[in-house]
């Protein structure tokens, strides 16, 4: 057994016989992962505590020990299917097969992973459809490739309410149905929601887009204790190692010339701390667990860093792994090509539940068998430098030994011979590529299916949640008939991901230069004034950034993205007037854009015209009903202006729907102290603190208690918010010093 005792691991030919190092998990990992910021947090009790300290004690030739005694300890190859198992599945955004320790990376600190692959089955080629997180996740889920279930990008589609999902079938056959997601990739939004009864996608207000594994954790820990008998599917996604690198305390000073690799074990931890609970319950005798990889990552092979662009390996191949006590074999290695969109498939096998025809993947129980061992046959693309970057589309197939890339200039490897794909064969190999490009041709038009997964416009919002996540957009979306090869767009590429490099960094001067160059190459693009309009902005140079965009609708008049990017900086800036008008035009070309409204609402609330502002807000939830910002700030507008029940009905709302928020409750419980009902607001405010400890909480709690009379405790939540008032405006640190000693003199009487 793994996750909590030494094993001692029997080799029949006797040539090992040694104690296999304890894995590294938190017995009680709550306790050490939570709390933790996403990107650059420095601050106190933000890291893992004494037991990711001790991760340097794992023994890095464990990696290699286990390769090496998969193929001296031969495994039993039955299979016992079984519809009363559990299913956890894990998916690894931005994860690399060859950056695990099991799959021979023995610089890897993966012992939690590897323990999964010693005690189960791993496959050593795995291959993903699409180097993207939302349609590659699609592919996993429906079994299907990006071409029948008609998601090909992040952002822009939604998965159609009519697929048949994995979550699908499963609480069909009665099992409850969970999901826990760390990346606003795959925002309920999006589609993947259908069939999970949870379906847990809040994010902390601090970071809107994302949330570390330490974050997710614990709700996924609740969850499951909330579990009795039923036999449950649930989804735990982890997006840690997806740029920008840069893994929590202490694995940031570990890996600090390897921080991918930080990312990576620090995510190895928290799955550590995931089979820790599953033992807990002891539910891992009756669980299969299945750990993919959505795509991998390029660091600057071919001349990308990232994914999204090309199709070669590095972006493709993934981890995956099966493990299921006595039900799978263990130390067991499939070495032939297999896919993503084959673990639906395998666990409905595996569950003996049946394939439904619209299933493109197959079981890979014959493979675990030794019963097939030939390579399959994979479909690719990408459409993100189409849709993002104006370039040409990439399409592939790899079948056998070959890939074949159809693009602007076509291309053609031998995986056997050219691994790292550094020799394209077209031209010496026309037959073989032309015989790959017929191949391509027939399964993409035999396979489709009617209907399609919807395409969507991205609100200001989302646009924000992307470009914060590294997806940013200079498409104009306008078909061109002959698009350049993103082979032959490195140049630009880099210039693309230095500007992200710097906005992730906080120099926005620096990336409102370079978007400044992009500007000059891409003049005719709304998306490149937008872009340098929103880097300026950043560094509080909104005169620049409104001329930015006047430059814009000069050259491209009635841009709906130009006039509303407007409209948001004249807000910001304090020009209220000339918003609205700019949010006026943009309502003429859309009249149910939700920005454009719900900015109006704000500003006609700036400006005292109370009940157009409530008209406007109404129209933007009659858009989209769940908007959090909109309901947000329609609640802090329903506050102000006196109607306090309908105000704490929305904020009462927002903290069941976003439970894991501290905002909604700290709102709630202002609104609760405007009216003198302390003892609700105490009681919101200190769940706010709970949740996210911050100056803000602090303050108003201090205050609510204040005014209910415990003096003690307010003086005890000012010394708080003094310790570290960082972004609190002056005037009211300077009025928390005072009530704080004015408080302090009280007491001493």
């Amino acid at each position: 057994m793994f996750f909590g005792r030494c094993e001692r691991v029997f080799c029949p030919h006797r040539l090992f016989r040694r104690r296999f190092p304890r894995l590294l998990t938190a017995p009680n990992g709550l306790r050490y992962i939570t709390g933790m910021k996403r990107r650059g947090d420095s601050s106190p009790g933000a890291g893992i505590r004494h037991a990711a300290e001790k991760a340097n004690s794992y023994n890095y030739a464990a990696a290699a020990f286990i390769v090496l005694i998969s193929f001296l300890n031969p495994s039993k190859t039955s299979i016992v299917r079984d519809p009363t198992l559990n299913v956890l599945l894990i998916t690894l955004d931005t994860t690399r097969a060859d950056r695990i320790g099991c799959y021979g990376y023995l610089q890897g600190r993966t012992p939690n992973l590897d323990a999964l692959a010693q005690n189960g089955v791993r496959f050593e080629n795995a291959y993903a459809q699409v180097p993207l997180t939302l349609p590659s996740h699609c592919s996993i889920m429906t079994g299907t490739f990006p071409f029948s279930h008609a998601v090909h990008n992040n952002a822009v589609y939604t998965l159609a309410s009519d697929k048949l999902t994995l979550a699908k079938i499963l609480k069909a056959q009665g099992f409850k149905t969970a999901a826990f997601v760390s990346s606003f990739s795959l925002d309920s939004r999006f589609g993947l929601d259908l069939g999970f009864d949870v379906y847990d996608d809040n994010f902390q207000e601090g970071s809107p887009s994302e949330r570390r594994a330490g974050q997710l954790y614990p709700v996924f820990s609740n969850w499951l204790d909330g579990v009795k008998d039923e036999r449950f599917f649930c989804w735990v996604h982890f997006f840690d190692p997806h740029l920008p690198y840069n893994p929590p305390p202490p694995y940031r000073d570990q890996f600090s010339d390897r921080p991918y690799d930080g990312e990576v074990a620090y995510m190895d931890f928290v799955i550590g701390a995931v089979m820790e609970k599953i033992k807990e319950r002891n539910l891992l005798g009756r669980t299969l667990v299945v750990v993919a990889g959505d795509h991998g990552e390029a660091f600057g092979e071919k001349g990308e860093a990232g994914h999204g662009i090309f199709l070669y390996d590095m972006a493709l191949k993934v981890p995956l792994i099966f493990s299921a006590e006595n039900h799978l074999p263990a130390h067991k290695e499939i070495p032939p090509r297999v896919r993503l969109i084959d673990v639906m498939p395998t666990i409905l096998d595996i569950l003996n539940f049946p394939r439904s025809e619209s299933i493109q993947g197959i079981s890979l129980i014959p493979y675990i068998q030794g019963n097939q061992n030939e390579d399959l046959e994979s479909y690719i693309e990408t459409y993100y430098p189409q849709e993002n970057l104006g370039w040409a589309p990439l399409f592939g197939l790899i079948s056998r030994d070959w890939k074949y890339i159809r693009a602007p200039r076509e291309e053609l490897y031998n995986l056997k011979s050219d691994p790292d794909e550094t020799r394209n064969v077209f031209v010496v190999e026309r037959k073989k590529a032309s015989a790959m490009k017929g191949s391509l041709d027939k399964m993409t038009k035999e396979s489709l299916v009617p209907g399609s997964s919807g395409k969507r416009v991205l609100t200001a919002d989302e646009q924000e949640r992307f470009r914060s996540l590294g997806y940013v957009n200079y498409s104009d979306n306008t078909p061109v008939v002959e698009a350049p090869d993103p082979k032959d767009k490195l140049d630009e590429l880099k210039m693309i991901r230095d500007a992200e490099e710097f906005e992730f960094e906080g120099n926005f001067q620096a990336a409102a230069d370079l978007h400044q160059k992009m500007l000059s190459l891409r003049p005719g693009v709304a998306a490149s004034y937008d872009n340098l309009a929103l880097a300026q902005a950043r560094t509080k140079n909104f005169d620049a950034a409104i001329q930015t965009l006047k430059q814009g609708l000069e050259k491209i008049p009635h841009s709906e993205i130009l006039l509303s990017r407007l409209g948001h900086t004249y807000l910001v800036a304090g020009r209220t007037d000339e918003a609205l008008t700019a949010m006026a035009e943009v309502l003429k070309i859309n009249p149910q854009h939700i920005d454009a409204l719900a900015a109006s609402a704000l500003a006609l609330g700036n400006m005292g015209k109370k009940e157009e502002a409530r008209e406007y807000f109404e129209r933007a939830l009659a858009v989209d009903p769940g908007n959090k910002f909109v309901l947000t700030n329609y609640a802090n507008f329903l506050a102000v202006d006196g109607k306090i029940p309908e105000a704490v009905e929305i904020f009462t709302r927002l903290t069941q729907d976003f439970p894991q928020d501290d905002k909604p409750f700290q709102l709630l419980g202002i609104t609760y102290g405007m009216i003198g009902d302390y003892d609700k607001a105490i009681e919101n405010l200190k769940k706010a603190a709970s949740i996210k400890p911050s100056p803000s909480s602090y303050y108003y709690l201090a205050i609510s208690l204040k005014e209910k009379g415990d003096f003690a405790e307010a003086v005890r939540y000012l010394e708080l918010y003094l310790e570290d008032p960082k972004g609190e405006t002056e005037p009211r640190i300077k009025k928390a010093q005072a009530t704080l000693e004015h408080l302090k003199k009280l007491r001493n009487k």
